[in-house]
């Protein structure tokens, strides 16, 4: 009945705006800061996903993000990345922001992605501002070298002391405020300022639904509340959303 009662507030609150965390992509087997096991427990992230750490030591942020890279690539997307990606095709969704860097959701077929953190398929210069393939930037490492100015490459994500990048948190703040239905999938909601997405909707007079294992700051104030997997509850959701008739167009490519 949860899951049928989400797909009533896809149909009732249009346009849906998905947020999706690193709960969807654990269901890959990416572990997040808090999981047991792989890179994290080698690494801390003070020493190695911060701007300060990569400013006094890049060459070991850049040995960190060359086993992270490896540990990604073998990753597929989820049935909740394909299910996300079906409800865009399908018109029900318009865009989903990602806290995530792993690029999963445009692995699955998502097309209207907003990286509210940047992303591990990019390096990026912080002195010019040149972005580049992370490929060529590996293919240089330990210490890969900007393309235009010569300064080391920064891995393409927002580290812990940089600000987001004004383009994406403000298309990520306007989607949030046009969205009917805030829909939130695998984030506890406690990373600013993206924790603040929940905000615009409900001002704005939208409703908020959450999907998550573990609560929320913002459960309180959730039409509706789902402690649950991402991936099954997503699936769940297309297959609800099945037997609802609907006006709604399929995605244009034009």
């Amino acid at each position: 009945m949860s899951v049928a009662r989400l797909a009533e507030l896809l149909e009732r609150r249009r346009p849906c705006v998905v947020l999706t965390g690193a709960g969807i992509s654990t269901e890959s087997g990416i572990p997040d800061f808090r999981s047991a096991g792989g890179i994290w427990e080698r690494y801390d992230p003070a020493e190695v996903a911060t701007i300060d750490a990569f400013r006094r030591d890049p060459a070991r942020v850049w040995e960190f993000y060359a086993l992270r890279l490896d540990a990604l690539a073998r990753p597929e997307p989820n049935d909740g990345h394909r299910a996300l990606a079906e409800l865009e095709e399908r018109g029900w969704i318009r865009a989903v922001v990602t806290q995530n860097v792993d690029g999963l959701h445009q692995r699955a077929g998502s097309r209207s992605v907003v990286e509210v953190h940047g992303s591990l398929r990019e390096a990026e210069c912080i002195q010019c501002g040149v972005r580049v393939p992370m490929e060529d930037a590996v293919a240089s490492l330990p210490l890969p070298p900007c393309p235009e100015c010569g300064e080391i490459l920064k891995p393409g994500v927002v580290m812990f002391g940089e600000l987001l990048t004004a383009t994406a948190i403000e298309r990520a703040q306007a989607l949030a405020a046009e969205a009917g239905l805030l829909l939130v999938v695998g984030s506890s909601l406690e990373v600013h300022p993206v924790a603040g997405l929940p905000g615009e909707t409900l001002a704005a007079g939208g409703v908020l639904a959450i999907v998550n294992r573990g609560s929320t700051p913002w459960n309180s104030r959730a039409d509706l509340v789902l402690d649950a997997a991402a991936g099954a509850t997503l699936r769940g959701l297309t297959t609800a959303l099945d037997m609802v008739g609907s006006d709604r167009p399929r995605r244009s490519d034009g």
